[in-house]
């Protein structure tokens, strides 16, 4: 049976173990340097805090180290990495091949989304290099995931199902840097796609102070049975920047729709931690910060008209309040107001208004939302309780008092005192009875057994964590040297699969297609950047001029 996990963001320890709790079963933190988000690093004792949590339901974690390292870094990261391996976490994303010539702990590498990896061909030289895990582009089709997975089979696949779209192909977009010194590959990404850009045709100015490069979202929730069908073991949430609320729900919507579907295939998928959480809310991924989300992530569409959360569309039957952010879109600008007497207000009919922030919403996150807790059965015989968990792991006490027998009927009591699991992270499903006679025992020494059973059982699940190891032979990988060290004017600042053309009804493959004008996007601040587009591969690359 295949495990599938679901992959949650976690910008903090607080916001990962808030992921767990809401279904995740994994999620992936930056330490407090090399991660690909510089904004959200943490520290060692606190991820180790984090992992400690996740480990009592075998939920993993991974630590982004997934920068390019210079080689005067070298050994800071190894020395990052090896106390990294003392916490127990899981698993590294890296994107520098150079960390395959340190003295590595034998900790699992995955290969992250940076290196680009788009072909089996790549997959498979990665596998062959040690990755057991490998973070595929975010851009592929589900056709595409399923040849790779047919042809590495052994290898986990990593697949982006909600959050952000990148609109370069990932790992190769250099404008942050050739604009602002800020490398994305060195966690200081610009956001230059999120600006907005005149759009020039043959020198003439076509269309004016557009966010022409910001991609909307990605949302993969429809299609979870089709990406585990191609071969997806990992579905992975964009969001390391994103805060509590944001994770809480969309990790809770993916995790009930991942049990919907496997639920549908029972003996073919299954999770790959353990625990069952109760929701104490209904997900809905439009209530948190979106775009709006694409179709098609082999060929995206933009919202030209801005970068910004957009939220949920409002209809006639959606119940508004006092305080909730609405916005609007009048003739492509943005227009956001708040809601100051929901009761009196009237929506102009001809206008579709969104909800970007809904104040309800809000309150109920910032409290306790879910819980998890790890199904166990007790069973009570006249030497010993023994409490067995949903991974068959087991805690007993042996009963050294003798009882004298009672005048009424024990059997409730008893199953409602060893029952009291609430401030664990166990659940008794069942009290399976087995005394021979109907023996009085006190409810205080019911509570006894009761801590001593759930710590003996919480000490076991710490002690039986299958932690993965793998060990590692210093090897040399020749790579290119990067563009943060020669800046080369002949390199693309920009490659991708989006494409303006297309967005804009220009697509020189359609029949009814313009001419082959000469087109170039220009900021605000003056830098131009030149169009070249590969028809036959469907590429759009940008050049700075």
């Amino acid at each position: 049976m295949k495990q599938i996990e679901l992959l949650a963001p976690a910008k903090t320890a607080d916001i990962g173990i808030e992921a767990i709790r809401h279904g995740a079963d994994a999620v992936y933190i930056g330490a407090y340097a090399f991660g690909a988000r510089s904004a959200a690093g943490n520290s060692v004792e606190d991820i180790e805090r984090l992992t400690k949590f996740a480990h009592f339901y075998k939920a993993k974690v991974y630590v982004t180290v997934n920068t390019i390292v210079f080689e005067d870094e070298l050994k800071e990261v190894e020395q990052l990495i090896w106390r990294l391996y003392d916490i127990s976490v899981d698993a590294l994303i890296v994107q520098d091949l150079h960390l395959l010539s340190l003295n590595l702990p034998p900790i699992p590498l995955h290969a992250s989304t940076q290196m680009d990896n788009r072909t089996p061909e790549k997959v498979q030289q990665l596998a062959n290099l040690g990755f057991p895990q490998v973070v595929l582009a975010r851009e592929l089709t589900r056709e595409q995931i399923s040849e790779i997975h047919k042809k590495c089979p052994q290898t986990k696949l990593e697949v982006f199902v909600h959050g952000a779209l990148c609109v370069c192909i990932s790992g190769r977009c250099n404008a942050s840097e050739a604009l602002f010194g800020r490398s994305a590959n060195r966690g200081e990404c610009a956001q230059v796609c999120r600006m907005s850009f005149d759009l020039i045709a043959d020198g003439k100015t076509i269309i004016k102070d557009k966010h022409l490069l910001s991609l909307k979202d990605n949302c993969q929730l429809e299609h979870i049975e089709e990406l585990l069908m191609a071969g997806a073991s990992s579905l992975k949430i964009e969001g390391r920047l994103k805060d509590a609320d944001y994770v809480k729900n969309v990790t809770a919507a993916y995790s009930e729709a991942l049990n919907n579907v496997i639920a549908k295939h029972p003996n073919e998928f299954c999770r790959a931690s353990s625990g069952h959480v109760n929701l104490r809310f209904k997900p809905d991924v439009r209530k948190s910060f979106n775009r709006g989300f694409v179709k098609d992530v082999s060929k995206p569409d933009a919202n030209i008209d801005t970068p910004k959360s957009m939220g949920e569309p409002i209809t006639p039957n959606t119940l508004l309040h006092n305080g909730d952010g609405l916005c609007y879109l009048d003739r492509g600008n943005l227009i956001g107001f708040r809601v100051n007497n929901a009761d009196a207000f009237h929506p102009v009919k001809s206008i579709q208004y969104f909800r970007n922030q809904d104040r309800e919403w809000d309150k109920m996150l910032c409290k306790t939302s879910a819980e998890r807790k790890i199904f166990v059965t007790i069973d009570v015989y006249n030497d010993h309780i023994c409490m067995t968990d949903e991974d068959g792991l087991t805690a007993s006490v042996y009963i050294q008092d003798t009882f004298e027998l009672a005048r009424t009927h024990q059997t409730a009591n008893i199953e409602r005192q060893l029952s009291k699991l609430g401030d664990t992270i166990f659940e008794a499903q069942k009290v399976n009875i087995h005394l021979d006679k109907n023996y009085f025992i006190p409810s205080s020494m019911l509570g006894q057994w009761r801590r001593l059973l759930s710590e003996t059982l919480t000490a076991e699940r710490m002690k039986f964590y299958p932690l993965g190891r793998q060990t590692h032979v210093p090897i040399n990988i020749e790579t290119p040297i990067s563009f943060e060290q020669t800046h080369d004017k002949g390199i693309p600042v920009m490659i991708s699969r989006y494409c303006i053309r297309r967005q804009l009804g220009m697509c020189l493959k359609e029949k009814n297609a313009l001419k082959k004008e000469k087109l170039t996007l220009k900021l605000a601040n003056g830098t131009s950047f030149r169009l070249d587009f590969d028809c036959r591969e469907c590429i759009m690359k940008l050049y700075l001029q």
